[in-house]
């Protein structure tokens, strides 16, 4: 299922509509603030399992990364944030990056990996921070890459579709998609260490 939704001003039914999928253990492709992602319902085990299956993602070695909604539900489900980080995120967010945290306590056990990590991301994004609203907690996310030598990412949700209509519950249309992934920051040292430079310019 293909499914369209205004980037600017989503309807609220379909919004309704794809949390529900969700919460019957769907898993769904969707538009962020960079490139098209893949992602399900974080409590999910179903999902989660499926999600790696797809993505070919072994969750004890991969570095998977919530969506959340504000850096309040960032700390519910990261260990304890310093505050250089904190503030760090709050001058980058909503934005292009995901941060690498500890894991917290409250973080499933099924996707945290040996490092004991999650990525964090608060995309700017209308769609997908209201499917995280109306869930009321974070979307488990990983990237869509493609088999192509020159163009590494989908930016058309209609070749998505043609793509993985057989192993998803829906595609959300939410535009074209970006070709530049987040800049990956990693929180988990003594300094935030800049690991990979993608899209948006870090504001240290």
């Amino acid at each position: 299922m293909i499914l369209t939704i205004h980037p600017q001003n989503p309807d609220q039914r379909k919004i309704a509509q794809v949390a529900e999928t969700l919460r019957k253990h769907g898993v769904i492709i969707y538009p962020t603030d960079t490139v098209y992602a893949i992602g399900c319902d974080m409590m999910s085990k179903e999902a989660v399992e499926r999600l790696c299956r797809i993505r070919h993602l072994d969750p004890q070695k991969a570095m998977l990364t919530l969506i959340c909604k504000d850096l309040s539900q960032v700390a519910e489900y990261a260990a304890q944030i310093d505050t250089p980080v904190f503030k760090l995120m709050r001058r980058n967010l909503p934005g292009p990056f995901t941060f690498i945290l500890p894991a917290g306590s409250k973080t499933p056990k099924l996707f945290i990996n040996r490092k004991k990590t999650i990525g964090v991301r608060i995309p700017d994004n209308a769609i997908l921070m209201a499917i995280v609203e109306e869930l009321g907690h974070p979307i488990l996310t990983a990237s869509l890459k493609t088999n192509d030598d020159v163009v590494e990412y989908f930016t058309d949700p209609e070749d998505l579709h043609d793509q993985y209509e057989n192993l998803v519950d829906a595609v959300i249309d939410g535009g074209l998609g970006g070709i530049v992934p987040s800049t990956l920051v990693d929180c988990t040292g003594q300094e935030p260490e800049l690991i990979r430079e993608g899209a948006g310019e870090l504001k240290w």
